[in-house]
This record gives structure tokens, sequence and C-alpha cells, in this order.
């Protein structure tokens, strides 16, 4: 992994472990259930945001060198996991 991609996952997963937490402190509160819901809603889309820059990062380097290879067997392999990652999200 690019360690300029891996810095900035690192960083917002941080973030979002500290949204977390706001969270459960929110929930211990027994503060306004929409709010909560909010907030979840705020980790989830920082999460996906995450997520699409670790996805960009492998489509650029793991999946370009299989398709570049000669080697029929990882391309299949490396097409074959995305579709998997993709049934995952649907």
């Amino acid at each position: 992994m690019d360690p300029t991609v891996a810095k900035k996952a690192t960083a917002a997963l941080r973030r979002i472990e500290g949204q977390v937490r706001g969270v459960q402190k929110m929930i211990d509160e027994d503060r306004y259930c929409i709010d909560v819901v909010t907030q979840i809603e705020a980790v989830r889309a920082a999460l996906s945001r995450v997520e699409a820059d670790l996805l960009r990062q492998h489509l650029q380097h793991c999946v370009h060198k299989a398709m570049h290879s000669k080697d029929a067997g990882e391309q299949t392999r490396v097409i074959d996991e995305l579709v998997d990652v993709f049934r995952r999200q649907g």
C-alpha cells in the first residue's frame, strides 16, 4: 500500500474511533435519539470515504498490475476478488 494512502487512512480511522467513542458517550448520557443517529450516519460516511480511498488504491496498484500481467490466473483472481467485494456491499 502506498504510504501516503496508509497514513491518510490511519488518521481517518483514528478520527472515526473518536467519533464512535462520542456516540457511545451520547448514548450513556441519554442524548436525543435523532442526534445519536445523525452521529452514527457521520461515522458511516467517514468509513465509506476510507473504504473508497483504499479501494481506489487497490484498483490503481494491484488490479492495474494484474491486468497488465500475462498471468490469466492472476487476472481472474483479482476480478473475482472485486466481484466478491461488490456483492457483499449490495
